[in-house]
């Protein structure tokens, strides 16, 4: 099954998206004569696997090599850099020309940053005296298809380079990406934002849009295929990607790692004899299966497929003991033409559940539902300080650390103080710096004002007893409990509109802020969302107009189901579309801020 993502069922026309990404690579190889060797950076490297075959890259003359600090090994005379605008890969090519010099090979090279160039990274060029040889342009990759509703901006960084480093330009990067999509979809005519980064993000979208305007020139606009922009921090709600996710895909996640719509396993794992061999397993929609379990909470996703297998067992023996017309024949060998999705995710989810029935697994949750109530503190004080006298994973510690931070509003001094120690002592005083990015980013800090949590908690219903998880009837399904805080945030834009909620968004990090934009201004009514009678909540082909909601920050897989959830319930007017700087889980979140010194 490909990698590259089926997006033919997208609310927007995602293809088309792509397929320009795709051609603006192809230009840069065509206009460059002959056999060439391109060397891509590892991480975009992956990001260029949901966008392009390499067998494609390969009928344009390109001799695939991956970018690391030792030399190129190519007898190609062409060398082209395809690489993010980052330091430590600068030093990595001039490393390789060097290298190249020394040895008196003789090559042109070119170096094209993706998104867009800029002047530190070149600077350093020039102080390695390589600048001069080198021919520089852009590959402007801003957004990418992840599937058929989640675009990705892939800055991995952003949260810790924006609340710890102060660097702004993932803001931008973020502003110009959403902007390019208004020159393929219309000028989206409602923004809201909450959190700092958002309003600052939409704050930079209207001054790009009137430095160049998107329909400006065309009397016949259509109707925006967007209608409404939600901007919101991942600051805002650092509570919901610190829980454990409980979906099929959140658990995938949490424990596998997906990473480009695909986990690399064993081949054990997925029923194959070749021991020791890793195999990637792609996820997304073309995995008709997946598609259909990979929202729901995973205790359904067992029994489903158990159900399955036996619906199967009983068919094979109703074929083996009874004469069958051509017609079910036919019908049979459809069913068994699904096997190996079915046997795909067998294996899959019972791996996964080697992880799930681990008592130290279902301690954490315990422990995190008893956080998120806010009504036993001590008891999870002990809970966490028990986890580092066993020396636990620093990762699950500081994430626990940051629910009970983040819930109380900072930690009383004394404990505060004690943790720090405590840490330090137990994983090495080399985490300093991890503990110190933690304080700057507000995720773990001194209590300087009495927590507000239980008033948002109960204002916003995050908690919600007795969840049907089999047949959920609220978002809370997906933390078998928990509604994320952030999905409500969106779910009160599209039904109600924020401002019955004004009281509990100042309570919340950061300014908010709406604006009206453009000409079609009464394209919906604006404070509710709902309107979904309104015309013009239609798009000229009948289909549910969309709202793009965009996690500044990063956003999990489970809150990506919940909005699948909202955008399916009944008497829904609007298709709910993600993107994000980054698909995160509460592990690689936490492990970006974490900082070895020396």
């Amino acid at each position: 099954m490909a990698q590259i993502p089926n997006l033919d069922n997208a609310p927007l026309n995602l293809r088309a998206l792509r397929e320009q990404s795709q051609k603006e690579l192809i230009n840069i190889l065509k206009n460059i004569r002959g056999r060439k060797c391109l060397v891509v950076d590892p991480k975009l490297g992956g990001s260029l696997s949901l966008i392009i075959q390499t067998s494609v890259l390969k009928e344009h003359g390109a001799e695939l090599r991956h970018l690391s600090s030792d030399p190129i090994q190519t007898d190609c005379n062409k060398v082209v850099y395809l690489v993010r605008a980052q330091m430590d890969l600068m030093r990595f090519i001039c490393s390789n020309i060097q290298s190249d010099i020394s040895k008196g090979l003789q090559r042109e090279y070119f170096v094209y940053f993706a998104p867009r160039r800029t002047v530190v990274c070149e600077r350093v060029l020039e102080e390695e005296k390589v600048h001069h040889l080198l021919t520089i342009g852009e590959y402007p990759l801003y957004v990418i298809p992840l599937d058929e509703d989640i675009l990705s901006f892939e800055l991995d960084r952003s949260n810790k380079e924006y609340l710890v480093d102060g660097d702004t330009s993932s803001l931008w990067h973020i502003a110009k990406a959403i902007h390019k999509l208004e020159f393929s979809f219309g000028a989206i005519p409602n923004v809201r934002a909450k959190g700092r980064a958002s309003v600052r993000v939409a704050d930079i979208l209207n001054h790009l849009q009137t430095e160049e305007p998107v329909n400006s020139n065309d009397v016949n606009m259509v109707v925006p295929e967007i209608n409404t922009l939600i901007l919101i921090d991942r600051e805002v709600d650092m509570v919901t990607p610190m829980c454990s996710q409980l979906t099929y895909e959140g658990l995938v996640d949490e424990f596998l790692h997906v990473n480009n719509g695909s986990v690399e396993l064993d081949s054990s794992i997925m029923g194959a004899q070749q021991d020791g061999k890793k195999i990637k397993v792609p996820l997304n929609s073309s995995d008709k299966l997946y598609k259909e379990t990979r929202d729901l909470n995973f205790e359904v996703v067992v029994q489903i497929l158990r159900q399955k297998a036996m619906n199967m067992k009983q068919d094979y023996a109703e074929m083996s003991t009874t004469t069958q017309s051509v017609s079910e024949l036919k019908d049979f060998v459809k069913k068994l033409n699904s096997l190996p999705e079915m046997t795909r995710h067998i294996n899959l989810a019972q791996h996964l559940s080697t992880f799930t029935s681990k008592p130290s697994f279902l301690g954490q949750l315990d422990m995190e539902h008893t956080i998120i109530e806010a009504e036993s503190y001590d008891i999870c004080f002990e809970y966490i300080e028990e986890l580092i006298h066993k020396q636990e994973s620093l990762v699950k510690v500081l994430r626990l650390l940051i629910l009970l931070s983040v819930t109380n509003s900072g930690l009383p001094k004394k404990h505060f103080d004690y943790f720090r120690r405590e840490i330090l002592h137990s994983y090495g005083f080399e985490h300093m710096g991890t503990l110190n990015n933690l304080e700057k980013a507000g995720l773990v800090k001194k209590q300087e004002s009495k927590s507000n949590w239980l008033t948002v908690k109960r204002g916003l219903q995050l908690v919600v007893e007795d969840t049907n998880t089999v047949n959920p009837t609220d978002i809370a399904y997906v933390f078998s409990g928990y509604a994320p805080l952030s999905i409500r945030l969106v779910q009160q834009a599209v039904r109600s509109g924020w401002r019955p909620i004004e009281e509990i968004l100042k309570l919340l990090p950061g300014p908010h802020s709406e604006t009206k934009r453009g000409r079609f201004l009464s394209s919906s009514s604006y404070d509710s969302l709902q309107g979904a009678s309104a015309s013009n909540d239609k798009v000229t082909d009948g289909r549910r107009t969309v709202v793009f909601v965009v996690f500044v920050g990063g956003v999990t897989f489970a809150e990506i189901s919940a909005l699948r959830f909202l955008s399916g319930q009944e008497g829904m007017a609007y298709e709910l579309i993600v993107g994000t700087t980054k698909i995160v889980s509460g592990n690689s979140l936490t492990e970006t801020f974490v900082e070895k010194l020396g």
